[in-house]
């Protein structure tokens, strides 16, 4: 599998996980920042959370290395939290903007 076809099957993999708070999945929700996937399909993924004291902040980037391991040719994983940028609204899709009536 090549690294573009298992970064499309990470992303698909980030859609399936929902913050508890707030009914729209993370990569909707504008929480992941980048997806990669490195020599030997060793995947890295930075994140944020809406806010540092998120319920959250201790099971989301735990999901999600657990997530990403789940896929079939993953060899390592690598969840990076930042809290820059900040994340807001905006960040979101219009998915997301749409189902939570903010557009």
């Amino acid at each position: 599998m090549n690294s573009d076809d298992l970064k499309d099957k990470v992303i698909a993999a980030l859609h399936e996980i929902f913050d508890p708070e707030i009914p729209v999945n993370i990569y909707d929700l504008g929480l992941i920042y980048e997806v990669s996937v490195l020599p030997i399909n060793n995947v890295q993924v930075v994140m944020t959370l809406t806010a540092p004291s998120c319920p959250a902040a201790q099971t989301l980037p735990h999901e999600v290395d657990q997530k990403v391991r789940e896929i079939e040719g993953v060899n390592d994983v690598h969840v990076e939290v930042t809290w820059t940028p900040a994340w807001n609204k905006d960040m979101m899709t219009e998915v997301a903007k749409l189902e939570l009536g903010f557009m």
